[in-house]
């Protein structure tokens, strides 16, 4: 674990801390009476120290759900870990951070799991695919059906832990100084794009897709060096002045849907904490996604009124262009997954989640998060027989049949158990 030279104390009063054990003690014992299980929870000596550090800079405020779960961790977990949290730029940077955690430069640090497509293609699943699954759809897929479990297995082979912690509201979409609603209207366009396969897309629809650091998009907009960028959510956007350099926004923001950020933790720092504090983690994680989603859905009513008060005009692609993308969005998967197993078992267990959902989906309109499309059926054998040829799809369902079978049995950890997958005790 890195070494901190720092002394951090989080301003905690005898107050804070009697509160912090009875929230800790209602969180996984359904309670706050005291209880032998709960007498049994030993304490450290002292609490294991952590370095985190947000990947983003204060004015692009996707910083908001990193601070959050620290804060719940720190509180749920007093007196068995002490993170210190740090603003990016501190140690790392957005894109160096999987590196840094992965060497144990820093303990802990939040990710954009698309910047680390080109070490694997499936971590281009793990957030925000283009077109098919929205906020809900990633959070009941982590938690209820082998996301969470299946996500690691990537994030394992390069020795770090993942929390998804983090899922916003759909994406505001491209924000430009032209307005965008066909197809020949992407033709010749520079735009800032995050997503291998989102900028392929717009490569195909006559575009040209630039990767631009978050720190660098208004400056390359102000230059005319960009056209148009789309980055993220209403407030993000809003905060890094993207209204003063473009007049359009296109909707909907069909590139990220579903957008997720995590935290990734050093494995070997992980593997030292107790099975109390890794049990809070992964708490921490699912209380702060609801949170995160909450907050990010709110103010994207707000900033958009703010956007449309600056004279920004909205406008939305042609349903055509929207076929197309879903098109070309469903044949990139294919590809993928056909060129890497762990593509192929992220991509299956998706569309497995979603032609479960497809029925329900379909009578509960418009009351739905998400939606069925006619491909999706026969996306999702192809898929199937791709996992079958990597030899993969057997033990992808297992994965699947057991998150579900864990979370119907509800077996709370107990202290004295090794903590590994919630709730069930293995």
């Amino acid at each position: 674990m890195m070494t901190r030279h720092l002394s951090s104390k989080h301003g905690a009063t005898a107050l804070s801390v009697a509160a912090a054990g009875t929230l800790a003690a209602a969180t996984y014992f359904g309670s706050s009476t005291i209880n032998t299980a709960q007498a049994d929870l030993e304490r450290p000596d002292s609490p294991t120290e952590l370095i985190f550090e947000t990947a983003w800079p204060s004015a692009i405020t996707l910083w908001r759900p990193d601070r959050y779960y620290v804060n719940l961790v720190n509180t749920l977990a007093y007196d068995h870990v002490d993170i210190s949290y740090y603003d990016g730029g501190t140690f790392s940077s957005s894109t160096d951070m999987f590196d840094d955690v992965q060497a144990g430069s820093i303990d802990m640090g939040s990710d954009w799991p698309s910047y680390w497509e080109g070490r694997n293609t499936a971590f281009s699943l793990v957030t925000s695919v283009p077109m098919i699954f929205t906020p809900n759809d990633y959070m009941t897929w982590f938690w209820q059906h082998g996301g969470y479990e299946l996500s690691n297995e990537i994030y394992g082979q390069y020795g770090i832990k993942w929390f998804p912690h983090n899922v916003a509201t759909p994406e505001a979409g491209q924000r430009t100084n032209v307005p965008i609603e066909s197809p020949e209207d992407y033709e010749g366009l520079r735009l800032r794009q995050c997503g291998r396969n989102q900028s392929r897309i717009l490569e195909d629809m006559g575009a040209s897709a630039v990767f631009t650091p978050g720190g660098e998009v208004y400056a390359a907009l102000d230059r005319g060096v960009l056209d148009g960028a789309e980055f993220s959510v209403p407030e993000v956007d809003w905060n890094m002045g993207l209204q003063e350099v473009t007049d359009y926004v296109v909707g909907p923001g069909w590139h990220q849907p579903g957008p997720v950020s995590g935290v990734m933790v050093n494995e070997q720092a992980y593997e030292q904490l107790d099975d109390y504090t890794k049990f809070v983690m992964k708490q921490a994680a699912k209380a702060t996604m609801m949170w995160s989603y909450t907050y990010f859905e709110e103010t994207a009513g707000e900033y958009t009124e703010r956007f449309v008060e600056t004279g920004m005009e909205i406008t939305r692609l042609e349903d055509e262009v929207l076929d197309r993308v879903l098109e070309l969005t469903e044949e990139r998967l294919i590809e993928d997954a056909e060129d890497n197993p762990d593509h192929a078992k992220l991509a299956v267990s998706m569309y497995n989640y979603l032609v479960t959902m497809a029925d329900w989906r379909e009578y509960q309109q418009p009351f739905m998060h998400g939606f069925s499309w006619d491909s999706m059926e026969e996306t999702h054998d192809r898929l199937v027989e791709i996992a079958q040829d990597h030899g993969v799809y057997e033990e992808t369902m297992d994965v699947i049949n057991d998150a579900k079978e864990r979370n119907k049995d509800q077996g709370f950890w107990q202290p004295g158990d090794t903590y590994e997958n919630h709730p069930v005790r293995d």
